[in-house]
Parts: structure tokens; C-alpha cells; sequence
């Protein structure tokens, strides 16, 4: 998978900057609903932020898995709270990120 690159990132992270968290982690930790509900939440909205409510201390690895699973990119993490994006060529145009 490519990375994004810097100007690609800086401009996500300000999309993203009033988002509220869409999916949180709890003391479960990755399950299969969780990553449906990661999918889902990127073919409906590409960027989204998820909030670990347990697991704080395994968050980077569970960060790697999720975004394995759901062919993300993992835009930043601030705290406890990580952005991640994914294109969805389905949607119509208007309503799509541009890079």
C-alpha cells in the first residue's frame, strides 16, 4: 500500500479537524463487528476518526490491525483518537475527498 504523502496528510487532518469519533474501542478491543463497522464507515464517509475508550496502552498495534484489515491509511492519531482514510470510487464526485 502507498503512503500519503505530506500535503495529502496536512490537508486531511484539517478535514477532519471538527469530525466527532464515529466508532469506539472498548475493553473488546478488535472484533469482527468492529472492523464492519470501520468499513462501513469509510465507504460512507472516507475519512473518519475512531476513539479508544479501553486498550489506550495497545492502541498503535491496534491501529496497524485496523488499518490492515480495512485497506486504510492511518492519517494521525492526537490522544487517544485516530484519523483514518480510505477513497471510495463509488461515491459520486462531489461528494469525494480530492487529494
Amino acid at each position: 500500500m502507498e503512503k500519503l504523502n505530506p500535503g495529502s496528510k496536512r490537508k486531511l487532518k484539517s478535514l477532519a479537524h471538527h469530525l466527532k469519533p464515529v466508532v469506539l474501542i472498548g475493553q473488546k478491543g478488535i472484533t469482527e463487528s468492529l472492523i464492519k463497522a470501520v468499513d462501513k464507515a469509510l465507504s460512507d464517509h472516507e475519512l473518519i476518526k475512531l476513539k479508544f475508550i479501553d486498550l489506550k496502552d495497545e492502541k498503535r498495534e491496534l491501529t496497524e490491525n485496523i488499518v490492515e484489515s480495512t485497506g486504510a491509511f492511518h492519517v494521525n492519531t492526537i490522544g487517544n483518537v485516530i484519523i483514518l482514510y480510505r477513497n471510495n470510487p463509488e461515491k459520486p464526485d462531489a461528494e469525494r475527498i480530492r487529494l
